[in-house]
């Protein structure tokens, strides 16, 4: 199925193909072959630390943790006073040393001498908590990213409940830490959870987290904090390898996949899919750009 095409001067030069899952209305393609959700995960992922016994030093933590930061010094001094909290420095961290994942702190970072560093990457919020949930726990540091360690059989728990299907298979994320497959449709339902779950538990705390603070969730001017800021109420978190997952309490939810792993595809079919929710979202292809000026644009065609 053709979600997107790429148009330059008007001539259609390429498609790209992917999976779309609605919780309500029509969904287009294998909407139930399990796939790797890459960081749309996390929400679900945070959610299983909260029933683990992980207390926040405050509620803006959670966004963190569930988000895929840009290294910019908000957040990474925040990624510094989870662990700190937990009693912990940041050589505890064992997600891999990387530069901000924005382009303006890491050209910044670059500047100042900065190297790459594992705090500086963009899973480091997710990893502080997982290692703040084993402190609570007592359960081993240094094997925390390991399939077999409590912590991870408690997470795969959270997202196989609030996805309503088992675990297809384990993995390995980016970031080191185990990911775990679930269908298109399962992940759109999970987020449809969170959002419509009652105030006070785990599933709400999240996503009224990263509601409320956006920015903590990606950074400054990028794209699921510029969703969320700009339509209250929609919880919005994007993937690697063309995937993104929304939801809208009292209307519906939608997770999909770029099937080619393209970015460029996914703001422009996010956006149509979440108008045929019946949210009112703006046309916002993607363009492209020769010379400095607009050429063409990615646009979704499903």
């Amino acid at each position: 199925m053709i979600v997107a095409e790429v148009v330059r001067s008007g001539f259609v030069e390429s498609t790209h193909h992917g999976i779309v899952a609605l919780t309500s209305g029509d969904s287009f393609g294998d909407v139930e072959s399990p796939f790797f959700p890459r960081s749309s995960n996390k929400p679900l992922q945070t959610v299983g630390l909260l029933t683990s016994g992980l207390v926040p030093r405050e509620e803006a933590d959670l966004a963190l943790m569930s988000g895929s930061h840009d290294g910019e010094s908000f957040h990474v001094e925040r990624v510094r006073a989870i662990l700190d909290a937990a009693g912990l420095g940041a050589e505890a961290l064992r997600c891999p040393a990387d530069l901000p994942l924005g382009e303006t702190p890491r050209n910044a970072w670059l500047r100042a001498g900065g190297e790459a560093e594992p705090i500086l990457m963009n899973c480091s919020g997710k990893h502080a908590g997982m290692l703040a949930t084993c402190v609570v726990n007592g359960w081993a540091l240094d094997s925390y990213l390991e399939m077999g360690h409590p912590l991870q059989k408690a997470l795969g728990d959270a997202v196989s409940r609030l996805a309503g299907e088992p675990i297809a298979a384990l993995g390995v994320d980016g970031c080191g830490a185990p990911i775990f497959a679930i269908s298109p449709l399962g992940l759109a339902r999970a987020f449809l959870r969170l959002v419509e779950a009652e105030p006070g538990t785990p599933e709400r705390r999240v996503a009224d987290a990263m509601r409320a603070h956006p920015s903590l969730v990606a950074g400054t001017g990028t794209e699921d904090t510029v969703l969320m800021d700009a339509m209250p109420g929609l919880l919005v978190k994007k993937g690697a390898d063309g995937v993104s997952a929304a939801a809208m309490p009292g209307v519906g939810a939608v997770a999909l996949k770029i099937s080619d792993g393209s970015s460029r595809a996914r703001m422009p079919v996010l956006l149509s899919a979440l108008n045929r929710l019946g949210l009112e979202m703006p046309s916002q292809p993607e363009l492209i750009f020769g010379g400095g000026r607009p050429v063409g644009e990615v646009r979704a065609v499903w």
